[in-house]
């Protein structure tokens, strides 16, 4: 029972929806068996029910019918995708009403139609959002409006240019908003970009019509930022309109323009420019302060690192070490301790307190092996740093080996087993033999694949 759609999906339910679901089967409106309610109590309240528990319990004596029971946990199962999708369309109340505006046309009621319309058309406009959804929610007032007045004046000019105009805009930002995702995912820049029909609906969307439609406005620089990424005034243009249009956006859809300009920033620092570190900690901080990075009040342990990292890079120790206890909290339970203990390894790294570094990486635990690899290249710099040499060497064989056990694929093996190469190489190198540090220097220089680069080249200046 486990492992049925019925089962995981009465469990995804928290303690209050599952009150809500129990109030939704005893209504008749919705369900008139009475054996469909005491399936679903049972299941509620047994997480590791068997089928036949099950059914002894549904119908006790009578033998059991595998077909009947399966019959029933469907009949179940379908109600609670009916509650679901019953919650999730009466969430907006602005929906809610236009609905019930349909309803009164439908059945051709123009008094309280006209009632719910103007109520909530002044409702729409004194709301802040002003995104594709907003724009879509208008138009389908208007078109209420228009087969209102088709019916009762056919003879006098109707609202089609209105009708025209916020479908415009809807289809716009919508379109623009699905391109810039696209390229994003893709990553898609100057020279392998071409898609037909798409620079039809950018030349559309520089209309002067849009200016004043951050749905519209927000995208298009997101377009010209990832179309032209060298060109740094379109990804200034896309922050400030970021920056500036919290309100115009819900939240989630905001997370995802910070992501946006957040992956830009992570590009442009691959590519060597280091400024990036403060351009994406500016926005780090933006997205923090506004929540907006947090889902469900939850942050992302990789955001977590990332956050740090930019903090580390930028020389703002103090206000990552701030960070680093502030949002502790706001992280997955499961990942709490591992990536506070690591980030604060880091910091103390930063500020060259070396044992207290080696006493925390000591302590930590870290079951993600890329973490934990992370960890390890934390502890070979830090052995590199206190003149540890003997030490080091061991960890290099024993970081080699792990590396090779956990067949760490891709990218991240290739790196780390180039992290293992070069510190050994810089461990045996002699730093007073110029031919042979300009030689390591420049096979370092050269690595495709060294997340390490910039700290072993460090290394060979000592």
């Amino acid at each position: 029972m486990q492992n049925s759609n019925l089962h995981q999906l009465i469990h995804s339910f928290s303690s209050l929806e599952q009150r809500e679901v129990r109030k939704f089967l005893a209504s008749p409106f919705f369900n008139t068996r009475d054996d469909l309610l005491l399936l679903y109590d049972f299941l509620v309240e047994n997480k590791e029910a068997s089928k036949e528990s099950t059914w002894q319990h549904l119908v006790a004596g009578e033998p059991f019918d595998d077909q009947k029971l399966r019959l029933l946990m469907s009949y179940l199962h379908k109600l609670l995708e009916q509650y679901i999708s019953i919650k999730e369309a009466t969430a907006d109340e602005l929906s809610n009403r236009l609905h019930l505006a349909i309803g009164y046309r439908r059945r051709g009621m123009a008094v309280p139609f006209e009632r719910v319309q103007k109520s909530l058309e002044k409702s729409l406009q004194a709301q802040p959002l002003r995104d594709a959804h907003f724009y879509q929610t208008q138009h389908r007032l208007q078109w209420e409006q228009y087969q209102v007045a088709a019916a009762q004046n056919p003879a006098e000019e109707l609202p089609l240019k209105a009708l025209s105009g916020t479908m415009d805009v809807y289809y716009l930002a919508t379109r623009l908003r699905l391109l810039c995702l696209s390229m994003a995912q893709q990553g898609v820049y100057e020279a392998g970009f071409q898609s037909e029909g798409d620079d039809g609906v950018v030349a559309w969307a520089h209309r002067s019509a849009w200016k004043d439609a951050p749905a519209v406005v927000v995208y298009l620089h997101c377009y010209w930022m990832l179309r032209k990424p060298a060109d740094e005034g379109h990804f200034q243009y896309f922050k400030k309109a970021i920056l500036e249009s919290g309100g115009f956006f819900g939240t989630e859809e905001m997370r995802g323009l910070y992501l946006l300009a957040i992956n830009y920033c992570i590009r442009r620092l691959n590519d060597g420019d280091r400024n990036y570190f403060r351009e994406v900690l500016e926005l780090y901080k933006a997205g923090l302060a506004s929540s907006h990075l947090l889902e469900n009040g939850t942050l992302s342990r990789f955001t977590y690192h990332n956050i740090v990292a930019a903090g580390l890079q930028s020389e703002e120790l103090e206000w990552v070490a701030f960070f680093i206890n502030e949002y502790k909290n706001s992280l997955e339970r499961k990942y709490r301790e591992s990536s506070y203990s690591f980030s604060l390894a880091r910091l103390e790294f930063s500020r060259r307190r070396y044992d207290a570094v080696l006493e925390l990486l000591q302590k930590a635990n870290y079951r993600d092996p890329l973490l934990n690899l992370a960890a390890k290249t934390l502890l070979l710099k830090t052995y590199h740093a206190l003149d540890e040499l003997d030490l080091l060497q061991s960890h290099l064989d024993a970081m080699r080996n792990y590396v090779r056990r956990k067949r760490v694929i891709g990218y991240h093996r290739t790196n780390y087993l180039n992290i293992v190469r070069y510190a050994e190489k810089l461990l045996k190198v002699n730093l007073l033999d110029n031919k042979a540090v300009g030689q390591l220097r420049a096979e370092i220089t050269g690595e495709e694949v060294l997340t390490e680069r910039e700290w072993l080249l460090a290394c060979l200046e000592v």
